[in-house]
């Protein structure tokens, strides 16, 4: 009995040992981003540049609701950070609310 069991070890061993041997670590090459953020004057622009685009690509503020008031990008800035831990400070949440409102929600020009 002990014997089955060591030859039923050593099969499973040696069945398994490809699917191991062939695992490598995988890259990837994302393709270049489409689009950059809108230049402004507000000091929340180059916050943006610095935090915003850190994770996801500009390309992402085109997707967002073109009537999207201040409440809107508060909430979704306030979101990046508490959902998916955007690395800013609280402090620059106004900055860049200012900014993507002025820019790319209903206060643009």
């Amino acid at each position: 009995m002990q014997r089955t069991i060591r030859l039923a070890a050593a099969t499973t061993a040696l069945a398994l040992a490809p699917a191991f041997a062939v695992a490598a670590p995988k890259t990837i090459t994302l393709p270049p981003d489409g689009t950059v953020l809108r230049a402004s004057p507000l000091p929340g622009y180059a916050r943006a540049q610095a935090d915003c685009v850190a994770c996801h690509s500009a390309e992402y503020m085109l997707y967002q609701p073109p009537n999207a008031g201040r409440p809107y990008w508060d909430a979704m800035t306030k979101r990046m950070k508490a959902v998916f831990k955007a690395p800013f400070d609280d402090a620059d949440i106004p900055l860049i609310v200012d900014y993507l409102s002025a820019t790319y929600g209903n206060r643009k020009p």
